[in-house]
């Protein structure tokens, strides 16, 4: 994956890319390839962030054959994992000490489908960090005050 010096220069927010958004990135085949790759060359952020969720998803979901045209094995998910890390670009975030009243504050009021928990996670650490979400989710619309970045086709 390339960044230009002018991609890299043209924003300083952090983006925190969905699970959905790195797994399009990796196959060719993936019906997001383009649109993700669109996202990477003209429109990320000049640092771009892995949380343990996201990083926990994609180990998961990219060795799934429902998932990627050709699933990776453990070791190519963590090898591939750890070349987006090598990239000057993408950091790791730790999880902020203070995420669960904003996680809770997305949660508690209302009962959640259970396929968003994690967008709900997501949307809580992108907040209480000052992070853009990246996904193909439409789901993220539901978080009042997120800034969110809706990737389509």
């Amino acid at each position: 994956m390339k960044k230009t010096a002018a991609n890299l220069a043209s924003h300083s927010r952090i983006d925190l890319p969905d699970i959905n958004v790195w797994l399009a990135l990796v196959d060719e085949r993936h019906v997001h390839h383009a649109a993700a790759k669109g996202y990477w060359n003209e429109e990320s952020a000049s640092r771009i962030a892995f949380c343990r969720v996201t990083m926990l998803g994609f180990l998961r979901l990219s060795s799934s054959g429902r998932v990627l045209a050709k699933p990776l094995s453990p070791r190519e998910a963590w090898d591939i994992y750890g070349q987006f890390l090598s990239l000057p670009v993408i950091h790791f975030l730790p999880e902020p000490s203070h995420i669960d009243s904003r996680f809770c504050a997305l949660t508690a009021d209302e009962r959640p489908p259970y396929r968003l928990w994690t967008d709900a996670y997501l949307a809580a650490f992108a907040l209480t960090e000052g992070c853009r979400v990246v996904s193909f989710d439409a789901d993220f619309q539901r978080f009042a005050g997120l800034d969110w970045l809706h990737l389509k086709l």
